[in-house]
């Protein structure tokens, strides 16, 4: 019971992060933009859904390493992801150019290695 109410504040944070990030920030939604700022330089983290494929997933991830970029595994797929950034389509993968007054690339990385 606690652990579940735990990874439900914790998205819900990840939500709340994610929202300001949108709206104050520079983002770009989707794969190929993904992979041309990671391929730039520009991306400061990366967040890919949890039924994003695999093999897009492993690129991405390999990219990310070579930038030195974080990447963050969003625990709801690409619809949640996409109600997430306040769109009303689908996206599996998000990069994050400018966190604007957002905290998120701050918290990303202390998360990860908890888990």
């Amino acid at each position: 019971m606690v652990a579940q109410k735990k990874a439900k504040k914790t998205a819900d944070n990840i939500n709340a992060r994610l929202a300001l990030a949108v709206k104050s920030g520079k983002y770009c939604l989707g794969y190929r933009q993904t992979l041309k700022t990671l391929r730039a330089g520009t991306a400061k983290l990366v967040i890919i859904a949890n039924n994003t494929p695999p093999l897009r997933k492993s690129e991405i991830e390999y990219y990310a390493m070579l930038a030195k970029t974080g990447v963050h595994h969003y625990a709801g797929n690409n619809i949640e992801l996409g109600t997430a950034c306040g769109k009303y389509f689908r996206c599996c993968t998000l990069s994050i150019t400018n966190p604007g007054d957002s905290d998120i690339i701050r918290s990303m990385p202390t998360e990860q290695q908890q888990s």
